[in-house]
């Protein structure tokens, strides 16, 4: 794989065990990878990872208060105007809009030309995500976006 691809560790169903983060800490920086943590700005800060991902349903302000390194990386998702805002006001430097295509779980797809309108409204740069496959995947090359992002293409 390219070693621009990141890692983003998202735990939705239980606590986050700070063993299992610095050994996949310790892979990445083998791998050359950078590696983000979902939803925990402080855990991210304190195990000195590379940035955080703070999901749509993520509306916590006040990240100022913490010392974080130059090159912290704060990354999240949108998937409407509104959130777009919001990304904006959390200082997010890189948002995933999604989701471009119909996915599994998202029936309601943003398509090309309502992605690269919502994606005038944010202050940085814009990553496409859902839906992405090889049938779509050459779509992309119309989209006013930095890059794309997929779960399914990749495995």
């Amino acid at each position: 794989m390219d070693k621009n691809i990141g890692i983003i560790f998202r735990n939705h169903d239980r606590s986050i065990e700070k063993k299992k983060i610095l050994d996949l800490k310790n892979f990445c920086k083998t791998q050359g990878r950078k590696l983000f943590i979902a939803n925990n700005f402080k855990l991210a800060v304190n195990l000195d990872l590379h940035g955080v991902y703070l999901s749509s349903f993520n509306k916590q302000l006040g990240y100022k208060k913490y010392n974080i390194k130059k090159n912290f990386l704060i990354l999240g998702s949108a998937h409407n105007f509104k959130e777009i805002n919001f990304k904006n006001k959390q200082g997010v430097k890189l948002i995933f809009l999604s989701p471009l295509f119909k996915t599994k779980d998202y029936k309601k797809k943003l398509g090309i030309t309502k992605f690269n309108i919502l994606s005038q409204f944010a202050k940085n740069k814009i990553i496409a995500l859902g839906g992405i496959n090889e049938k779509n995947i050459k779509k992309l090359k119309m989209l006013k976006a930095y890059g794309f992002s997929a779960i399914s293409y990749f495995n």
